[in-house]
């Protein structure tokens, strides 16, 4: 890695695609968009290429990874379905939904990538950059979010260049994200299970299934102590300032992060304000909130407060989010 280097972006387009392919086929790391943000895409067949990746954004090799594929053809060719994760699949794929399901037994993707578990988390993304990245390489690709591990997602090509400068081999330039929040996560277990809230609501969710998912008391892991999808470190998504939740009041040298009207004591003496939405809609909140928290991150206040922000529908997946941001960096 050559830490502090520019790497390459390349505009989207059919070159870029191209190219993408051909640097993942050679064991490289590319950043490209997803609907829901910026990953980091790496062979999910390729063991060196895995270690190259954990080691780029500094994750723990024990978090497992999403294997991304372009269709559900070619997730039936690294998971085992069953009837409800079909009807999930047909119903939401492509888009903000990762299934986590039994390997097949001849699962070619890489067990550094699964974290030695014998499940593999799937999903088929909607970018049609990523669709066209997938189709041009042909097989499974792993992209956790392209930054480094614990900090704010990336929902730019900027913020990746920000993070992983001199890392990677290669960025791909889409465009702002859609979705701005990472899938959520949905293991095919003997009950549906919700293992992560994200850009798909539960209610959507929900209603495919005909009944509710089941909600684990706290972070899901095995008896090792693993979490058993990505995302799930109480510790995530954190910018260097604190975070404080659900402020009813601001404090001296405090920014904030609003939502709705802010109408809150103190607003005044805010050393920065951004909404995540004025109107209160939660779909632009949630598009606003990763690019809203790195933005704040820069300007130096003494910590971000953040107003309440309802939890339904996106609001789950956007507090979700918060409340490990605030736990801090490990």
């Amino acid at each position: 890695m050559n830490v502090g280097l520019k790497t390459p972006i390349l505009p989207a387009g059919t070159a870029a695609v191209a190219t993408a392919a051909r640097c993942l086929a050679e064991g490289g790391l590319v950043a490209f968009p997803t609907e829901t943000v910026y990953g980091l895409g790496a062979d999910a067949t390729d063991p060196a290429a895995i270690a190259r990746l954990y080691q780029a954004k500094g994750r723990p090799s024990f978090n497992p990874l999403i294997a991304h594929v372009r269709d559900l053809g070619a997730g039936m060719r690294i998971g085992r379905f069953d009837r409800t994760a079909i009807a999930l699949a047909e119903a939401f794929w492509p888009g903000p939904l990762t299934l986590v399901l039994p390997k097949t037994a001849d699962c070619r993707v890489a067990e550094l990538a699964t974290a030695g578990l014998d499940t593999i988390a799937i999903r088929v993304p909607a970018h049609p950059l990523a669709q066209a990245i997938l189709r041009a390489f042909g097989g499974p690709v792993v992209a956790p979010s392209a930054n480094l591990s614990g900090h704010v997602s990336p929902t730019s090509a900027a913020h990746v260049q920000s993070d992983l400068a001199g890392r990677i081999d290669l960025i791909v330039d889409g465009g702002a994200v859609e979705v701005g929040v990472e899938s959520t996560i949905v293991g095919c277990f003997d009950a549906p299970l919700l293992l992560r809230p994200g850009g798909l609501p539960r209610a959507e969710i929900e209603r495919v299934l005909g009944r509710a998912l089941v909600q684990p008391p706290h972070e899901a892991e095995n008896t090792t102590g693993q979490p058993l999808a990505p995302g799930m470190l109480a510790s995530h998504y954190a910018p260097r300032t604190p975070v404080r939740l659900n402020a009813g009041y601001i404090e001296a040298g405090e920014a904030l992060l609003a939502f709705g009207t802010p109408a809150v004591p103190g607003v005044d003496a805010a050393t920065v304000v951004m909404n995540l939405s004025t109107s209160g809609d939660l779909t632009e909140a949630a598009a606003n909130l990763f690019g809203y928290l790195r933005a704040l991150d820069l300007r130096g206040a003494r910590a971000i407060a953040v107003m309440p922000v309802p939890d339904h529908g996106l609001g789950e997946a956007i507090n979700d989010r918060l409340r490990r941001a605030a736990m801090g960096r490990e």
